[in-house]
């Protein structure tokens, strides 16, 4: 029993590593003001470059370096669009979704099925991963995951306790304003934008050189989906987003794990069930359901003029 414990909880944060990467991109990308719905394109993008690189290579480094470049040339280009443009959000969310989708696709297709023979591999920390139960789930992983750890109170600490932070939650509320006290709204949100999809493309990084190491076209399945909901339901909070994307994890393990239990349901049933869990809390994170206040920035999805202020 407490290994079949330790199994799913270690194998939630896994699951839950891959996702957060990608929620904490859009959390600050959506307080910068901007909505991105191109997450998933993003993230194969991120798989597909880090893939490559280490098939070549051979360099952890090296790949990891590129997966943080290709995140910041497509915040780049959504920045140019979406910023210096003023284009519809939503249009180019999708459009940033399709070409991900399709780019990575077609440039991945020479190192489909091919072994990288490298990946993140789990490290032990000392003394911690001999701690009962704990060391297991906690202290028997990958670097991405050990930097998760640090980066969810780091990000909790900059947004609610620093001036940037300040600046940052002024920036998705009231742009204007912060225009007006000498700010510059648009290098601030072409940072965000970027930071945003570069954090993005390390969640694809994590399914193709963490979880595993190989590629598949289309192999994120998803999971930029369930971090663009996790950002509603958390109210914009990494912590809420830490929480949201761990239960995931657990029902995406769960159905795993249940497999082996119950041979004769369908793989399809457990494989929908996190996705189905992530429409439920969708629902009950907007409109009626919801008791508590959203924290929804006021100017998301709001393009910017300086000349209609």
């Amino acid at each position: 029993m407490i290994a079949l414990i330790i199994s799913l909880c270690s194998g939630a944060i896994v699951y839950a590593v891959s996702v957060m990467y990608a929620g904490i991109g859009e959390t600050f990308s959506e307080r910068a003001g901007i909505m991105n719905l191109g997450v998933e394109g993003v993230m194969l993008m991120g798989a597909v470059s880090g893939y490559i690189t280490a098939v070549h290579t051979q360099n952890l480094f090296l790949s990891f370096l590129v997966v943080l470049l290709t995140g910041a040339a497509l915040g780049l280009a959504f920045a140019f669009l979406t910023v210096t443009l003023q284009s519809d959000q939503t249009v180019c969310g999708m459009a940033m979704l399709i070409f991900g989708t399709g780019l990575s696709g077609f440039v991945g297709k020479d190192v489909s099925g091919v072994a990288a023979n490298l990946k993140f591999e789990k490290i032990a920390i000392p003394v911690l991963s001999k701690i009962p139960v704990l060391g297991d789930i906690f202290f028997k992983q990958n670097l991405l995951t050990y930097a998760m750890y640090v980066i969810i109170p780091l990000s909790m600490f900059y947004i609610y306790k620093t001036r940037y932070g300040l600046k940052l939650r002024a920036l998705g509320e009231n742009p204007a304003a912060l225009d007006a006290a000498g700010e510059n709204v648009f290098a601030m949100r072409y940072g965000y934008i970027i930071f945003g999809c570069m954090m993005m493309s390390i969640s694809g990084a994590c399914v193709s050189l963490a979880n595993t190491n190989f590629w598949n076209s289309g192999m994120t399945a998803g999971k930029g989906w369930i971090a663009f909901a996790l950002v509603a339901f958390s109210s914009w909070n990494p912590v809420m987003l830490m929480w949201g994307a761990l239960l995931f994890g657990f029902i995406s393990c769960l159905g795993s794990n249940l497999q082996i239990y119950l041979p004769s349901v369908p793989t399809e049933v457990y494989s929908m069930l996190p996705y189905i869990a992530t429409v439920i809390v969708f629902i009950l994170s907007t409109g009626n359901f919801r008791k508590k206040h959203t924290a929804e920035p006021a100017a998301l999805a709001k393009p910017y003029d300086r000349e209609s202020r």
